[in-house]
């Protein structure tokens, strides 16, 4: 059940892209718009990283979880109602706040079942299975959307998160001893965040982890189903089968990077090499014009594989922190995470907005400047990582097992 929310997370965290072109047409978006609906979800659960991690910290992740996903389910049966770009930006906003706990939820609960260097292996698995979500936001998205409409598959999304939230409950367990703790006294509580923030190496992982993730995200999940429309004419399940393989390739990808830390025996290591091929694969995407249908969905598909390395930068991060910080710890990691997946929707969004874009299709050349911009940022990212930040060795961490 941990892997089902999750999975319903990424599949909202992805829904806007595949449907994007009927979302501008039914409710009148522009790109600008898109980004910041996009965005408004993610800086909503960025907002709520600190309160989650000491929820969980006090009560645990089932329960946190739990009570999060009503007002998931309240935001999603909303989204199939909204009739303006600005309730779709509050609708998201509130679906953040519901989704907030389920990506962190499942990193806290991995880190307890699995301590020590196993830990990023477990995380592959955990998300590799959740790329369900990334799947139902593709193809069957575009399928339900061109048979029933967008509307009510939001609506038919919104009853299968209830039920998740529900089965959540019942059947996940943790620990014993990791919820109903004595509440920590309030200068307990700010020593505790400050020792998070104080942490040796912790700012040039920020530095990465802000654009690694988000940058796969933003394609993925907004810009790469307009680009497929406007700029090659696919039509709805034709962009929704490249963004299952995309998500397909993320899928295998993570499952392919989460053990490499063990067998290298080094996560700085397996994240440079892996960053530096998706800034390459962007670059291909913004210099190159007039790219063939088959290259650009070839390299689209390579980039979100390659950019799964993000799922070391998030065992490197655990690695930080105490069992008794690990709720704090894991959250405010997930800050920076999230910083990129809310301003990368609102940079790019503008760019695309800021080319003509006759009867609503933006051209060939608004995308490529987006694609640039996010290749840009992740470089940024990773040189401050590369330059600054120390390596976090499995063997070091490893508890007996």
């Amino acid at each position: 059940m941990t892997v089902a929310v999750t999975a319903l997370s990424l599949f909202y965290r992805s829904c806007l892209g595949v449907i994007a072109p009927e979302l501008t047409r039914d409710l009148g978006l522009t790109p600008e718009d898109l980004g910041r609906a996009n965005g408004a979800f993610f800086f909503a659960i960025g907002l709520m990283q600190i309160p989650a991690g000491l929820l969980f910290d006090r009560y645990g992740p089932r329960r946190v979880v739990s009570w999060l996903t009503v007002l998931a389910v309240l935001a999603a049966a909303l989204q199939g109602l909204v009739r303006t770009p600005a309730e779709l930006v509050a609708v998201r906003a509130l679906l953040g706040v519901g989704c907030a706990g389920s990506f962190m939820g499942a990193v806290t609960l991995a880190a307890l079942w699995y301590p020590g260097g196993k830990l990023a292996t477990m995380l592959s698995r955990v998300f590799a299975f959740s790329q369900i979500g990334t799947f139902l936001a593709a193809t069957p998205l575009a399928l339900a959307e061109g048979a029933i409409g967008w509307r009510w598959a939001f609506g038919a999304m919104a009853a299968i998160t209830a039920a998740a939230g529900v089965l959540f409950y019942v059947v996940v367990r943790e620990p014993h001893g990791t919820a109903g703790k004595k509440p920590e006294p309030l200068g307990d509580v700010i020593r505790g965040l400050v020792s998070v923030w104080r942490t040796p190496g912790l700012l040039p992982l920020l530095g990465i982890h802000t654009f690694a993730y988000a940058s796969m995200a933003t394609v993925l999940g907004l810009w790469a189903g307009p680009y497929l429309a406007h700029v090659h004419g696919m039509d709805g399940p034709t962009r929704g089968n490249v963004l299952l393989a995309m998500a397909a390739a993320q899928l295998v990808g993570i499952l392919a990077f989460g053990p490499l830390d063990r067998i290298f025996d080094t996560r700085k290591w397996v994240i440079v090499p892996g960053g530096l091929c998706s800034i390459a694969l962007l670059a291909v995407l913004a210099l190159v014009p007039g790219l063939p249908t088959t290259a650009a969905v070839t390299l689209l598909i390579l980039f979100t594989g390659v950019t799964s390395y993000a799922v070391v930068i998030v065992a490197h991060g655990r690695s930080f922190f105490p069992d008794h910080l690990l709720g704090r710890g894991v959250t405010t990691v997930n800050i920076a995470q999230v910083a990129g997946l809310t301003l990368l929707p609102v940079i790019t969004g503008p760019i695309v907005g800021a080319f003509p874009a006759p009867g609503a299709v933006s051209p060939e050349i608004a995308y490529r400047a987006a694609f640039g911009a996010i290749a840009v940022l992740l470089a940024g990212g990773l040189t401050v990582y590369l330059v600054k930040a120390r390596d976090a060795k499995p063997s070091s961490t490893r508890e007996q097992e």
